[in-house]
């Protein structure tokens, strides 16, 4: 694991402790007991902040709000207890394999 992912593991280790704990004392803690609704309706919200700061094109915005989407993000791995590392094991999975090839070879629906 590189320093990268150790920022991302140590925010997942938080929100997962954060489980657990009052919702008073902790944002994670009370999203996460708002339930799935409400992770997705936030998730949803900030990922519309990053294609709005995409826009707008200032660096310092679109790394402030990625920043917000990629926690979000955690809550949601969080709340179905998927952790992170599944994520990064898929994208090694797609890694090198054209997007082209990758989205043929998934089961069709």
């Amino acid at each position: 694991m590189n320093e990268r992912d150790d920022i991302l593991q140590a925010v997942y280790r938080v929100i997962k402790e954060r489980k657990g704990a009052s919702a008073d004392s902790s944002y994670t803690a009370s999203l996460l007991q708002k339930g799935i609704d409400k992770i997705l309706k936030k998730l949803g919200e900030e990922a519309t902040e990053v294609v709005i700061a995409g826009k707008g094109g200032k660096r310092e915005e679109i790394v402030y709000e990625t920043a917000d989407l990629f926690f979000h993000t955690l809550v949601l791995l969080g709340y179905y207890d998927i952790d992170p590392e599944e994520i990064y094991a898929e994208l090694r999975r797609r890694f090198g394999t054209s997007g082209i090839a990758e989205k043929a070879s998934r089961p069709k629906e």
